[in-house]
């Protein structure tokens, strides 16, 4: 079971670290909501689902009618017995063409569109995570290397120290020049581990700014993770299993692919329509007198297909073999987010006993280089001893920091790993995208070439 006390514990020590509080600092939740307004990949996986609503429509059309106009006006020249003719003629017609059968084409296409349209909304919510985790990721890394900034400036300064005690100690014969150099190199590692330290704040900070969409300021690592997380890898499991976006697409992708198969096997069964005709013509010839021809026709028309190439057996064999593969990417979807939610617990529980050890470790370490700094003052212990007891604290509260901000990445990412790493769940502010409502306005329209937002 995971301990929401070690959590809280957790990010409390990393917030200190980073330095990272204020009234006007931007929770983890604020720069999740702005994620979820702003993230640009998150934004085009909208765009796709639009996209992908028009299929319903377009699938509808089967039902509606074609109406096309046509329209000639020229002149003829003829030559008959050496005689000359010239005539003028024009002509005008509309034919519009009312489909009655069509196989069943048109239902289970239609079908088919709407269960692709629902397993876009199952991978727009898979997006929806993605770009979540992501920032929670970026905004985790931003303190993390903040805090990692100021613990080398804190080396640096003592690595200073260091060299200025050896350079006294020096002066006054009680050092030698061995020293002063063993401090100077200490110095010259800590301003390189600095200057990393700073290009790892800064590339942080970009990654920060490309996903979230703002640039971080004040941040804070205090976070309601820990409530929202299932109480055991078990129930991990059985909760991505059931509502995980990922497995739900793949599902539907199924439905998809049954439907075209028999939309496919629809081309082998008769069709029938309605076709209405209106005509006029106009013919003038020299010396010819008559009225223009009005024509007015309506047909029913039966077709029957007996063979068309063999091109229909092809594509019905295809849509099986189609049908055939989603259905095994269902249980590589399953397989795959099991997989995910056991590896994140995993990664969860190491991060909580690797803070823990951390702990110790520096505590140890800080222990160790106070009684280290004081027998060098008696000369029980070199400055060698000294910067080598130093390394070892620094590298501890390194440590420490990473495990602290892999604990609360973790505790994310297996809320991701079951699915519910989503606006709802983590109770987001602002405007709410309804992936329904431009399906809704489109589904039914007939005409017109304006998408709904004006464009």
């Amino acid at each position: 079971m995971v301990s929401r006390k070690t959590l809280a514990s957790a990010v409390a020590v990393i917030s200190l670290l980073a330095n990272a509080q204020g009234a006007s600092a931007l929770s983890m939740k604020e720069a999740l909501a702005a994620t979820y307004q702003n993230n640009p990949t998150l934004n085009a996986s909208r765009a796709q689902l639009r996209a992908t609503d028009e299929g319903v429509p377009q699938a509808l059309a089967g039902w509606r009618p074609s109406i096309i106009g046509s329209g000639q006006y020229g002149y003829q020249w003829q030559d008959v017995n050496g005689s000359n003719q010239n005539r003028r003629e024009y002509t005008a017609s509309i034919q519009a063409t009312q489909p009655l059968f069509r196989g069943f084409r048109t239902i289970n296409s239609t079908r088919q569109a709407e269960a692709i349209v629902r397993a876009q909304r199952e991978d727009l919510r898979t997006a929806e995570q993605t770009a979540l985790f992501q920032a929670s990721t970026a905004y985790m890394d931003v303190i993390r290397d903040t805090a990692l900034v100021s613990l080398r400036r804190s080396d640096l300064k003592f690595q200073e120290e260091q060299v200025r005690a050896s350079k006294d100690r020096f002066n006054v014969g009680e050092g030698t020049r061995t020293d002063v150099s063993q401090a100077e190199s200490g110095r010259a590692r800590a301003q390189s581990s600095l200057n990393t330290a700073l290009a790892n704040l800064n590339t942080s900070r970009a990654i920060f700014r490309q996903v979230i969409g703002i640039d971080p300021r004040s941040l804070s690592a205090r976070t309601n993770i820990s409530s929202l997380l299932p109480k055991t890898v078990s129930t991990a499991i059985s909760i991505g299993q059931e509502e995980h976006p990922a497995i739900q697409s793949s599902q539907f992708l199924v439905d998809a692919a049954q439907f075209a198969v028999k939309t496919s096997e629809g081309v082998l069964l008769p069709s029938a329509d309605l076709q209405g005709t209106l005509s006029y013509s106009d013919n003038n010839l020299p010396g010819v007198s008559g009225a223009p021809t009005r024509t007015a026709s309506i047909f029913g028309r039966v077709t029957i297909p007996i063979y068309q190439n063999g091109s229909e057996y092809s594509v019905v064999r295809q849509a099986k073999e189609d049908l055939g593969r989603t259905e095994i990417l269902v249980d590589v979807s399953r397989d795959s987010i099991r997989a995910q939610a056991i590896s994140s617990w995993g990664q969860l529980n190491a991060s909580i006993a690797s803070i823990t050890a951390a702990e110790a470790q520096v505590a140890a370490a800080r222990l160790a280089l106070e009684g280290v700094i004081e027998e060098q003052r008696v000369g029980q212990r070199t400055t060698l001893d000294v910067l080598d007891t130093q390394s070892d604290l620094v590298d501890a509260r390194v440590t420490l920091v990473t495990a602290q901000r892999d604990r609360v990445v973790a505790a994310y990412a297996v809320l991701s790993s079951v699915g519910r790493l989503d606006y709802g769940h983590l109770g987001l502010v602002g405007a709410r995208y309804d992936p329904t409502e431009h399906y809704r306005q489109v589904r039914d329209k007939w005409i017109g070439l304006r998408t709904p937002d004006g464009r």
